[in-house]
């Protein structure tokens, strides 16, 4: 006899959770480079540059930030280049306190954004990455800078809920049904955050129906993409009744028994209206908006326990945070099965 157990709103699980794996050894000359970006930021005499002294320290919420990943990232990002690392990492630091990460880029701030489902989060591609959709067509606002807080909002929430080995998202774009485009200044704005604050975070981007008159507008754009953030985006990805491929050739080449990693979401992580998926989920934001909020402070909430647990230090690994509040979540989760109510004394299916 089965046992169904509420999925966590708003996302199904990840299919394939057990693929996860922890970050890989580095060579000596990279432990080397990390090493000196780790001593920097370690130094109980540390203070951000460029701040007032008595807000020059950092917050728990900055050295939770700064994790073994998060370092090795702006590392890859600066071509191992330890000092222009620093750099951008402190650059990136100053940025989230000014731009109010921590203080008014809050639930309640953006949520007018959110009403319409414009951008929602929901469901994992094959490689654990969690889908980050916009849909241009239900724009409900004029352009202003809450646009961009609540873009950068989603885009935290995205990584909250990021599991184990997991550090990118995948971006979902549909524009079916949208007539009109982004100002080239707005999408410069996203664009340069996106590169400059969070490199290292785009897995994938699939930009699905799109017109043949906003191809020039990607034109235009392309020159502020870095190369590299070029290569992952998908432009008409295939959609078929076996999931979402990058290119035709990829959708004939795959088979259910094959190990091919052609594929790129199975269509139980998809939603169906645009992307053809099998979870027949509709944007409802009363329902939606507080799952999610509840969620991801809940997560956060557990993650910053257990970083507190295992040191509260600068460089704790994202990897032994998320594998311990898996495993706390998967131990709470049997104990409701456990006391599930019963009838006849059989557990219900």
């Amino acid at each position: 006899m089965s046992i169904h157990v509420p999925l966590p709103l708003p996302l199904p699980l990840p299919t394939h959770p057990e693929q996860a794996s922890p970050p890989p050894a580095l060579s000596e000359k990279e432990q080397t480079l990390y090493n000196l970006v780790l001593e920097h930021f370690s130094a109980a005499e540390y203070r951000l540059p460029g701040i007032p002294q008595k807000k020059s320290t950092l917050m728990v919420d900055e050295k939770f930030w700064l994790s073994y990943e998060c370092l090795l990232r702006y590392l890859r990002a600066t071509k191992w280049d330890a000092n222009e690392a620093i750099k951008r990492l402190e650059d990136t630091l100053k940025w989230r306190r000014d731009f109010g990460i921590y203080d008014k880029i809050t639930p309640e701030h953006v949520e007018p954004e959110a009403t319409t489902g414009k951008e929602f989060l929901f469901g994992y591609d094959t490689y654990g990455r969690p889908a980050l959709y916009m849909c241009p067509s239900k724009r409900n606002t004029e352009e202003s800078p809450r646009q961009i807080h609540y873009v950068v909002w989603i885009l935290e929430r995205a990584i909250d809920l990021m599991g184990p080995g997991v550090e990118t998202l995948a971006l979902m774009i549909n524009y079916a049904d949208e007539s009109k485009n982004l100002s080239i200044g707005r999408a410069r704005t996203v664009i340069n955050i996106l590169q400059t604050h969070y490199p290292e975070r785009l897995g994938l981007a699939l930009v699905a129906h799109l017109p043949w008159l906003l191809h020039a507008f990607y034109k235009l754009i392309t020159p502020f993409i870095d190369p590299l953030t070029r290569l992952k985006m998908v432009f008409n990805p295939v959609i078929n009744e076996s999931g979402i491929f990058r290119t035709a050739g990829d959708a004939e080449a795959w088979s259910a028994d094959s190990a091919s990693a052609s594929r790129v979401f199975e269509l139980e992580q998809l939603v169906q209206e645009g992307w053809n998926g099998t979870q027949p989920f509709t944007y409802s934001h009363d329902i939606y908006w507080e799952a999610l909020v509840k969620l991801c402070e809940e997560r956060r909430s557990r993650m910053i326990a257990v970083w507190h647990r295992i040191g509260g230090k600068v460089g704790t690994k994202e990897w032994e945070v998320k594998v311990a509040v898996r495993d706390e979540t998967m131990n709470t989760q049997l104990v409701d099965v456990e006391k599930a109510p019963t009838e006849n004394g059989q557990l219900q299916s």
